[in-house]
């Protein structure tokens, strides 16, 4: 086992998860990998491909195609930096943090400690920060936020989990 440590920043969009994880990593000098900064523009260059809208993250097609791939990448990445020094994932992992395992398979598949944190807001700050951050991703939800919040998890995790509220 390493003595280095595996943090896993969860939640939904708008909570903050992106900020908190950048404060954390300068705090402890961990390495920070942000979904959205690691694998973004490969994400948009495979759905334009596909034919699909490259700010699309919302559809059954980025789920099927993009969603698992994208997390595989965070992982290997995160292996590869554990050997020197504690790594920061920052993603929302919505499915993942209703496996009550979750945390044991990832220590287990790292060989070191895992946290994960669940980062919330209230939804009215929430859905400010969604307008405020001007993201094309987020049209969809910006156009339809009742449908959005009705099938985004604010679910706390059924894993072993740190909440931080923002």
């Amino acid at each position: 086992m390493t003595n280095h440590r595996l943090t896993l920043i969860t939640g939904p969009a708008g909570v903050g998860k992106s900020t908190y994880g950048q404060i954390l990593a300068e705090q402890t000098s961990s390495c920070l990998l942000d979904s959205d900064t690691v694998t973004e523009q490969l994400v948009k260059a495979g759905m334009g491909a596909a034919g699909l809208d490259p700010d699309d993250r919302d559809s059954p097609e980025y789920r099927r195609y993009f969603r698992d791939p994208v997390y595989e990448v965070l992982f290997q990445t995160a292996a590869e930096n554990l050997v020197h020094l504690d790594v920061i994932i920052v993603g929302p992992f919505t499915r993942e943090i209703q496996n009550s395992e979750w945390p044991a398979e990832l220590s287990k598949r790292f060989g070191c400690e895992v946290e994960i944190v669940f980062v919330t807001c209230d939804e009215t700050t929430r859905h400010q920060r969604v307008i405020n951050r001007a993201n094309p991703r987020d049209q969809w939800k910006l156009t339809n936020w009742n449908e959005y919040l009705a099938k985004s998890s604010v679910k706390l995790p059924a894993c072993a989990h740190r909440v931080v509220e923002t």
